[in-house]
């Protein structure tokens, strides 16, 4: 066994050591590619979404270097028809582009690594090739023939060249060297069996095109029908759950929100799988504690990067999205370059692919992103918290004072801040019913959520309460329940407060609780604000 070429399958048995979520179904999908014009795949999602655990499995699976029958008794691929067919039979080549993260010529770095192993394995081959700019293609073309196996491509973290590196001929080097392996008819047919991409970005586009346009890609913004792979499902995480004495509801509160429509064949429908970020559920069941892990999927300081960004509509869009309205998003006008960044559409879509944001189609052309989960807005909300953009760091600093305001009672206060937040919160067009209200209400309020757990819509006695803060524990302030009216007095809103007992679902509260009636008059375009105490 090599280090790149016929690994084995140590790395799959690592991960079964510990607690695996079974994930192999994956491997069917890819076998029903073999020996078909659809035999490239390229499968991208966020960091944290499983995407090494898929590649252990599958050179756990291909390779010929290793017995790996018990590893998979049990599990999902053993029942399938083509398990025995595919089982260990294929060379594998195994890259993990992290690995060549800090070298200037990967595409060169990674030749030498595979033509090393190859040498090992058989000394001689491709030696003839010596010199000539096809040699890596000739060595494990060479191989083939020796060996009488073609080769499975498991590439993990494909992109990393591209978005650990800035400049554009390393990059297109990188590209070049994978369209001289997988868009060569002179070879790719005759070597390559089969090859499984991941990545965060889709492959590169050049002009409207991607510039490996004979992989089937599928995206974190339309995974097809690897959605139930990209993450855990709820019947999974409802398992997790119960073997590790979880609250089911909270982690549905923090960690669910991926929603991805898709057809399955097998059932011969359309389905939508809602999907968890698979390491956050993990961190939370192992240390017995539901909290925000994401803060240690993607750092701070690249989001703030985009999140600075001046572009016209990005502002407004940022705040919209965590206060719990969804944007329309243009995503084709992306070209997968994390360094090529250049319009609001690009920043949104970019943080669709990076797992802040969820992005359903709409239509052929736009779609609409939002944010999935508590987790994830509360690291938004900490972008903004300490964003550079001076629109952005005012839109936080009119929050802290707004909720100073209401804990302080001061209705006018109130009223003059959410119709400063009216302007910087949503686009007035839109603005026209108590959704909209609601949105800019959330936005306005981000302040909130650094020492509250916001709900929406929290189930009442004869109704539903449009937000609620809970203090976070050892917390000493009170609870705040926020009606929205539209086109009506603050008095009616807090009457509705009272009159659908939205207190008694918090009548175990021992400390205080605050009611506010925020309503929007269409006509005067003014906002006015009651609050009392419960």
């Amino acid at each position: 066994m090599g280090t790149y070429v016929n690994p084995g399958n140590d790395g799959f048995k690592r991960i079964l050591a510990g607690e695996y979520v079974d994930k192999t179904g994956l491997i069917a999908l890819v076998n029903g590619k073999i020996g078909t014009c659809d035999s490239l795949v390229c499968s991208t999602r966020p960091r944290r979404f499983g995407k090494t655990f898929a590649a252990e499995s599958l050179v756990a699976y291909y390779s010929c270097g290793c017995d790996s029958s018990e590893l998979f008794e049990g599990l999902a691929i053993s029942r399938d028809p083509s398990f025995g067919e595919h089982l260990n039979v294929y060379n594998v080549v195994r890259l993990d582009m992290m690995e060549f993260r800090d070298i200037a010529d990967v595409a060169h770095a990674v030749e030498e690594a595979i033509l090393s192993d190859i040498e090992e394995a058989l000394p001689g081959v491709g030696a003839k090739r010596e010199g000539r700019t096809d040699r890596l293609c000739g060595a494990l073309a060479d191989f083939v023939d020796a060996t009488g196996r073609k080769f499975v491509f498991v590439i993990d973290e494909w992109d990393v060249p591209l978005r650990e590196r800035r400049d554009k001929k390393s990059q297109e080097d990188w590209v070049y060297f994978l369209r001289l392996l997988f868009k060569n008819a002179n070879f790719t047919p005759k070597v390559v069996a089969a090859c499984y991409m991941t990545g965060i970005l889709p492959i590169m586009r050049l002009g409207t095109q991607s510039s490996l346009n004979n992989f089937w890609e599928y995206t974190f913004l339309d995974p097809g029908p690897c959605a139930p792979y990209v993450g855990f499902t709820e019947a999974e995480v409802e398992a997790l759950a119960a073997r590790h004495h979880m609250d089911m509801a909270e982690l549905r509160h923090l960690y669910d929100g991926y929603e991805f429509p898709w057809f399955d064949k097998a059932a011969g429908e359309h389905k939508v799988e809602g999907i968890y970020a698979p390491f956050s559920v993990m961190c939370a069941c192992d240390n017995r504690q539901a909290d925000s892990y994401w803060v240690d999927s993607e750092p701070l300081g690249s989001l703030l990067s985009y999140v600075d960004m001046d572009f016209d509509g990005l502002r407004q869009a940022i705040v919209q999205v965590v206060g719990g309205a969804s944007v329309r998003v243009n995503t084709r006008t992306f070209g997968n370059d994390m360094h090529d960044v250049r319009s609001a559409d690009n920043v949104l879509t970019l943080l669709c692919h990076l797992g802040y944001l969820n992005y359903l189609d709409v239509d052929s052309y736009m779609g609409k992103a939002r944010v999935p989960n508590e987790e994830i807005r509360s690291e938004l909300r900490n972008a903004l918290s300490q964003s550079r953009h001076a629109e952005v760091a005012r839109i936080v600093r009119e929050s802290g004072a707004l909720l100073r305001a209401t804990l302080d009672m001061g209705e006018d206060a109130v009223s003059e801040a959410m119709a400063h937040a009216h302007d910087w919160g949503c686009v007035p067009t839109y603005y026209n019913d108590e959704q909209s209200l609601r949105a800019v209400v959330r936005a306005a309020y981000i302040a909130a959520e650094d020492r509250y757990a916001s709900v929406c819509e929290l189930p009442s006695g004869r109704g539903v309460a449009d937000v609620v803060y809970l203090p976070k524990p050892d917390d000493p302030y009170p609870v705040l329940v926020v009606e929205l009216r539209w086109d009506k007095k603050p008095d009616s809103a807090i009457e509705r407060i009272l009159d659908k007992d939205y207190p008694e679902v918090l009548w175990d509260w021992r400390g205080p609780i605050l009611l506010a009636g925020i309503t929007y008059d269409n006509k005067t375009k003014e906002h006015s604000c009651r609050i009392v105490e419960a």
